[in-house]
């Protein structure tokens, strides 16, 4: 997409749910478990990954993609960032403007600065996150709505600041059980009236909370390591999810939204699914 086009048809995005139209990806090219910072990898670590297995599952999962409308962008994969396939942290979309992460952990810090690069170079507005520490799985988005993990990677410094750069948002601060990394990995948003949660990595309080928004559908502690809470809503009920977990699909089937199963077995051993693997640029309502 050229420069004009983008700076005259772009219209952010300000929700999970809405559909899908472009969305950047990384191939994990140099995918690896180099320095163990979750718990899934800590099981995976000695095995590592199969980068060419890995590299066909991405294609097939972005090949999806494409077949439902969406303008997939890649970015250029770089040997010096293990982790780059997690687009999803290094910034995040809401209404019309993008903002650049500022990484927590040392592993991944550079890679938001192709980020960066990419959108100014396609003219599309943004702003670097430079107070505390943010990463885009923390933060979940549901129109004025806009819910923020507080975990090792995202502090309450960076939240105050994207109160400041968002006065006409509510910003609702979720705390949840640091071990599960992000936010996403425990509570996603799927519509504007349902959402995965694992309960297990909340309080009672919080889940009172997120239950008076949304009716939330558990998923149990063995699809959790799975990564059955990452899953991608791109539009019209359809997600994208895991068909080794089961229950999640039984659940997700019985409140009426289509699952589309793609298999991403190698990638999520690194600790992320498939809202790990995109960063949404656009949804249209």
């Amino acid at each position: 997409m050229g420069l004009e086009k983008q700076q005259h048809q772009w219209d952010g995005c300000s929700t999970e749910y809405d559909k899908l139209t472009q969305v950047i990806v990384c191939e994990p090219t140099y995918m690896k478990i180099e320095e163990v910072i979750n718990t899934v990898q800590k099981r995976y670590a000695k095995d590592n990954i199969d980068v060419e297995r890995a590299l066909a599952q991405h294609k097939a999962f972005t090949n999806a993609l494409n077949d439902n409308g969406m303008e997939v962008v890649s970015l250029n994969a770089r040997p010096e960032f293990p982790e780059q396939v997690f687009t999803r942290d290094i910034g995040f979309t809401i209404g019309t403007r993008v903002f650049i992460s500022e990484m927590a952990s040392p592993i991944r810090q550079g890679e938001e600065k192709i980020l960066r690069e990419w959108v100014g170079s396609n003219g599309i507005p943004y702003q670097k996150m430079t107070a505390g520490s943010i990463e885009g799985g923390d933060v979940v988005v549901d129109g004025n709505k806009v819910f923020v993990g507080v975990s090792h990677r995202t502090n309450h410094e960076a939240i105050d600041f994207l109160e400041k750069q968002l006065p006409a948002n509510e910003i609702i601060r979720v705390p949840f059980d640091a071990s599960c990394l992000h936010l996403d990995c425990v509570f996603t948003i799927l519509s504007p009236t349902h959402a995965l949660v694992y309960p297990e990595a909340l309080s009672k309080d919080t889940l009172r909370m997120l239950g008076e928004h949304y009716t939330l559908m558990e998923v149990e502690k063995d699809e959790q390591f799975a990564m059955g809470t990452n899953v991608l809503a791109i539009g019209n009920n359809k997600i994208i999810s895991l068909p080794q977990n089961t229950s999640v699909n039984k659940i997700l089937r019985e409140n009426n939204f289509e699952v589309i199963e793609i298999d991403l077995s190698e990638i999520i051993k690194s600790g992320g699914s498939f809202r790990c693997c995109t960063m949404p640029l656009t949804r249209s309502i």
